[in-house]
């Protein structure tokens, strides 16, 4: 009987390991997005205003938006590149665990469908 707490005790602190590592990504996208949107002045002034009859240019604001985006994106890669196959191992080794331990009654049976 002193298994069961102890597999429940370690398949917790795998899940918590789990949801630090979630965690760690969505600061990262929070972080991009917060530097992204900290841009979007010094972009906006560069556009040009009605002279001459023409019509202010709205996709080279987007175009320059994404062209930024993209290289903050570029930046950060490696480190969520790396949380991420980090988190599909956790999610493997947490599979693993309940599959191994679980007992047979325990989990839930399909339902069929009428």
């Amino acid at each position: 009987m002193t298994s069961k707490p102890i597999h429940h005790v370690q398949l917790s602190r795998m899940e918590e390991a789990r949801r630090q590592t979630q965690r760690q990504l969505k600061l990262i996208d929070r972080q991009v997005l917060r530097r992204i949107t900290s841009f979007l002045p010094q972009l906006a002034r560069r556009q040009t205003g009605y002279r001459r009859g023409k019509s202010p240019d709205t996709g080279s604001f987007l175009e320059r938006y994404r062209n930024n985006l993209a290289a903050l994106t570029a930046e950060r890669q490696p480190e969520v590149d790396a949380l991420t196959r980090k988190l599909a191992r956790q999610d493997a080794a947490i599979a693993a665990f309940r599959t191994r331990f679980e007992p047979v009654g325990d989990v839930a049976q399909p339902r069929e469908e009428v």
